[in-house]
């Protein structure tokens, strides 16, 4: 009988009548109930694969004003940053038994994902690439609405945030080429819209400053593109000046791995002539070919954080917002001659 009806439009009624339980037992089946019977659970389970029955999202969300699915707005999926928070997050769902929506704000995203928390499609929004600028930040503004920021952060915007302390980990950068020996220090940057972009260089020019030092015009280049291509040829540029830099900080891993082989091109020994450091701490950061000198975002933990953050706004679209800023690590490789840093909170890896 269950055959007949495989692949037809099914109803947890079908299920119920071919399992011989009642609609109610097939719905705690769902909701993985721990009362039902073992022997019950495993009939209804076995229907459930042989009908390929999956519940009507639409009208569960009708009886419980809830979608089950979190919007998550990401950009440049190129950089592997992303990805990695992406697979983060939709690890967690899955262990809440949530379904994961995403949509890249480089291709009309933002919108996207404001026009269906509005209606309902989603339960709530995590967004990782945020600036000012954000469409979504335009179109939802209210303390009440279930989004949470991660990753990036946007002063005065009335949501839960969550983020890394960017700021210390550009000064820790600075202050460990310091203590290292390093004066001739050039900064390959970025566009400052993104917060994560703007605080690195500002602690890392910081830290310079207090300690006398500051970053002459030539040795910093301003990246409109956070690529390989881009970083190679910022490092070229640097490198070819008349006072080519002993150290090169580049405000990502991407921009870092690419000035690296820029110095290989112009025949500079990393690091025997030149240090560079990266940030983000990318999976590419540790490939032996590069061996990169970086700051590690604890990802995982401010994933799990915003997430946490978010389920208990949807419950609750009256608590108190949140401002949550994590720790970074900075972690010593081979592109730095993995010299030591004797300020606490320092990692070798």
């Amino acid at each position: 009988m269950t055959e007949a009806i495989a692949g037809t439009s099914m109803t947890s009624h079908d299920v119920a009548r071919l399992a011989g339980v009642s609609q109610s037992t097939v719905s705690r089946v769902l909701r993985n109930d721990a009362k039902v019977r073992p022997a019950t659970r495993d009939r209804v389970l076995q229907v459930l694969a042989q009908t390929r029955y999956v519940p009507n999202a639409a009208a569960r969300a009708f009886r419980t004003s809830r979608s089950g699915s979190i919007g998550v707005v990401v950009a440049r999926l190129s950089y592997q940053l992303y990805p990695m928070t992406l697979e983060a997050i939709g690890a967690r769902l899955v262990s809440l038994g949530q379904r994961m929506i995403v949509w890249d704000a480089e291709h009309g995203g933002d919108l996207q994902a404001s026009q269906a928390l509005r209606q309902g499609v989603v339960d709530g929004v995590i967004l990782t690439a945020a600036t000012a600028e954000s469409e979504f930040l335009k179109d939802i503004a209210s303390p009440q609405a279930p989004v949470v920021l991660v990753n990036r952060s946007v002063a005065g915007y009335p949501a839960d945030q969550v983020s890394s302390d960017n700021m210390d980990g550009g000064r820790r950068v600075a202050q460990y080429l310091l203590q290292a020996g390093r004066r001739r220090i050039a900064l390959i940057g970025g566009l400052q819209r993104a917060s994560t972009i703007r605080d690195r260089e500002a602690g890392f020019r910081e830290a310079l400053r207090q300690s006398g030092v500051d970053i002459p015009p030539h040795l910093y280049v301003r990246s409109e593109t956070f690529t390989h291509a881009s970083g190679h040829d910022a490092a070229r540029q640097l490198l070819q000046s008349a006072s080519p830099p002993d150290a090169i900080f580049c405000v990502n891993d991407v921009l870092a791995v690419g000035a690296i082989d820029g110095a290989r091109f112009c025949q500079v020994k990393v690091p025997d002539d030149l240090w560079v450091v990266g940030y983000d701490d990318i999976e590419l950061a540790s490939w032996g070919a590069y061996d990169l000198t970086t700051v590690r975002q604890p990802m995982e933990e401010m994933v799990a954080y915003a997430l946490d953050l978010l389920l208990a706004k949807i419950k609750n679209n009256g608590k108190p917002l949140e401002y949550k800023c994590f720790p970074n690590e900075l972690l010593i490789r081979s592109s730095t001659a993995r010299h030591p840093f004797t300020n606490e909170g320092c990692q070798r890896n």
